[in-house]
């Protein structure tokens, strides 16, 4: 291991956590680049959050057409579990990707605050970011317990309904000391992690959240096991090594304490891989830790060199290219919400640029060094592609740009808006709601669509849920990328 000195890591995180927030150049906001209103999709991307909330809404909640909903989760259990977020465009709510959307808010919060506030969207991330804590304070408000689930999807599949004038049973899941659940557990606290960060001018609530961190991450470490109740709609078919570091990492850069750095250098297991995801956190991990010059297994393995691995698996001007870019341009890894690679691969590849420019690095990929503005060009060409910069000139954010999609896979927006107490007929909601070939009643702005086929190919119809149905965390990861493109316009892939 190549160890530093507790004092000596203790002041390079410090310079390292006002970096984070000292990231963004002041620049004046611009259509830059690829021409686009990016301001505009920024703030609509944001909306597309509002629109998934569950629970009693605030009365400047934008999106209109939702209404209050699930008021009575966790009442199975006598519990309070309202709130928090609807993942996609079904009345669940999953543990697991809801967290991983609050830790990627937070790390969106922290590392492109310059360019959120002068965008005054800052406040629309933070109010996102606490959204979803508040919901997962009161998921692990008992020690060694984690409710992870409220809704069993396979009832909720058999009505389409918006969440207002949802009937089915509002199940709840849970993990325990007998039923682990590594992957939640360590997502979680990464969550509650992140955003004790980015709340500490509130020094109560960042407090509460940074001491259940500590004590899901001892509790994800200490009773270890996959947990399948997700299945098969969130398994973690990746494993949760992945998590523990992701959690380990954001402790560390949260309290800078010892013990969470010598996890990172001794026990955690690290790998080198070409996506990051939900289910996938290592690149997100090795990014946090590249600066640091912090190695895992004894030494064995560089944090910066598999950073570096991960941008030479994307790019396709590297010979160790792995990820498959369509005729059109853009990352392609699976059907079903593949955006979120997009996005996913965008936020932190404009993230990695700012550590290496910041740090004087490049990206090594062999013998062949990539320069920052590199990360920076490819990200800024990915995001255009799905703003409209693609073989079918069309945008794949609803409510934005040109032939933007009218037919996401979404409940709540393709069903007109009915009474409180209206009664359902199950039986019937397909043929009214989700067969009929025209556009939903309601706009769901802002959502990002699951995206094209390898070939490019894409049709707007909400029955191709793989294609068109939105996911919090595509959003999520969107908000960096597209705030450093209104700010810093063509800036961002400038010669620094």
């Amino acid at each position: 291991m190549r160890a530093l000195k507790h004092g000596t890591m203790r002041a390079h995180v410090a310079l390292a956590l006002a970096a984070l927030v000292l990231a963004g150049d002041a620049m004046q906001p611009a259509l830059a680049a690829g021409g686009f209103n990016y301001h505009d999709a920024l703030t609509k991307t944001i909306m597309f959050l509002e629109a998934q909330r569950s629970g009693k809404l605030p009365p400047h909640n934008r999106v209109k057409w939702r209404g209050d909903s699930g008021l009575e989760d966790g009442k199975l259990a006598n519990v309070d579990l309202t709130g928090g977020y609807y993942d996609a465009g079904d009345n669940v709510k999953y543990g697991l990707p809801l967290a991983f959307t609050v830790t990627t808010l937070a790390w969106t919060a922290l590392a492109f605050k310059p360019e959120l506030e002068k965008a005054k969207e800052l406040d629309h991330v933070y109010e996102a970011i606490r959204w979803g804590t508040d919901y997962l304070l009161k998921c692990a408000a008992r020690k060694k317990k984690l409710w992870v689930q409220v809704g069993d999807p396979n009832l909720d599949h058999q009505c389409w309904v918006r969440p207002e004038n949802m009937k089915a049973p509002r199940t709840l899941y849970e993990i325990d000391e007998k039923t682990p659940g590594t992957e939640i557990a360590a997502e979680t606290a990464a969550a509650f992690a992140s955003s004790s960060m980015v709340f500490r001018h509130d020094k109560k609530y960042s407090r509460a959240l940074l001491n259940k961190a500590k004590l899901l991450f001892l509790f994800a470490k200490s009773h270890q096991g996959s947990y399948d109740g997700e299945c098969p709609f969130y398994c973690s078919y990746s494993g949760y090594n992945d998590e523990l570091l992701w959690a380990a990492s954001w402790l560390y850069l949260a309290t800078k304490r010892q013990v969470y750095a010598d996890y990172i250098s001794h026990e955690a297991i690290s790998s080198s891989v070409a996506e990051f995801s939900w289910d996938l956190k290592f690149p997100g991990a090795q990014i946090l830790l590249a600066e640091f010059n912090m190695t895992s297994g004894g030494g064995a393995q560089n944090y910066k060199a598999q950073a570096d691995n991960f941008v030479c698996a994307v790019l396709p001007d590297t010979a160790f290219h792995q990820v498959f870019i369509t005729p059109g341009g853009v990352i392609h890894l699976r059907d079903g919400a593949n955006t979120q690679y997009v996005t996913g691969t965008s936020f932190l590849f404009i993230v990695y640029s700012d550590v290496l420019v910041r740090t004087g690095q490049t990206v090594m990929c062999g013998n062949q060094p990539v320069r920052p503005e590199r990360l920076r060009e490819f990200a800024r060409q990915q995001m255009d592609y799905l703003l409209g910069a693609n073989p079918r000139g069309s945008s794949y954010v609803v409510g934005f740009g040109a032939n933007s999609p009218t037919q996401p896979h979404h409940r709540g927006a393709s069903t007109p808006v009915l009474p409180p107490g209206f009664d359902v007929n199950c039986g019937l909601s397909f043929g009214e709601w989700f067969a009929p070939d025209r556009p939903n009643p309601n706009e769901l702005t802002g959502a990002i669509m699951g995206g094209p086929d390898k070939e490019d190919k894409f049709v707007d119809k909400r029955a191709n849920s793989s294609y068109t149905e939105p996911c919090t965390y595509i959003n999520s990861l969107a908000i960096g990328p597209l705030a450093a493109l209104a700010v810093r316009g063509a800036q961002l892939v400038a010669t620094h």
